[in-house]
């Protein structure tokens, strides 16, 4: 995919929803949009934004919640979904200030979803593709999100990845085989902070424990 932000619209991104981490945890304030934004960063996209805990040598998830859709400025949506992600994330009490320094901030910014067309579930295993594609499975009222950087991390397979998703979204593992479940598929610019507060790298590395 060919890279829509550049590295400065990424460190810009992640300092943003740092600051809004901080502020929310600390103050309980949510920034206002700053006065300097790049005229890309103000057209409407999804994101998705991160919170990783450092406890000695392991990373664990400590909050992820985002916008899939493109229905705010993505500086708007960076500071709802910072503010989400650290105190608004159900499967987490919120995040504590002792936490803040531990605390690796990643952000995912999102192509719009498109549905994937087949006639036969089993195409989906041929047609996801690990590492570039993020999942969306839908079906009702069900539906779950897991983003490209997840399967990699844990070293999934395509069947597994599919198989998360629906879990994700409340269904069998094996709703993925059934014509009902309808599966949309998406791509992420990804940044993130190397240690907490500092550098800020594109795809940056760090495994699951």
């Amino acid at each position: 995919m060919p890279h829509a932000y550049s590295d400065n619209d990424g460190i810009f991104l992640v300092n943003l929803a740092r600051q809004t981490v901080d502020d929310y945890v600390t103050k309980k304030i949510k920034p206002d949009v700053p006065g300097d934004v790049p005229e890309q960063l103000t057209v409407k996209s999804g994101v998705f934004v991160t919170l990783n805990l450092i406890t000695g040598t392991h990373v664990t998830l400590r909050g992820c919640i985002g916008r899939p859709y493109p229905t705010q400025p993505l500086v708007e949506a960076t500071i709802d979904s910072a503010v989400d992600s650290a105190v608004n994330d159900p499967r987490f009490p919120s995040v504590e200030k002792r936490e803040l320094d531990n605390i690796l901030v990643e952000l995912s910014v999102l192509t719009p979803p498109k549905r994937i067309e087949y006639s036969n579930p089993l195409e989906l295993l041929d047609l996801v593709k690990i590492g570039r594609d993020g999942l969306i499975a839908v079906s009702g009222m069900w539906r779950g999100l897991l983003l490209p950087q997840v399967p990699v991390e844990w070293k999934w397979d395509t069947k597994q990845f599919l198989e998360h998703t629906c879990n994700k979204a409340g269904l069998p593992v094996n709703a993925w085989k059934d014509p009902k479940t309808e599966f949309m598929s998406f791509q992420a610019e990804i940044f993130g902070e190397e240690n907490p507060r500092g550098n800020i790298l594109r795809n940056p590395k760090h495994p699951r424990m």
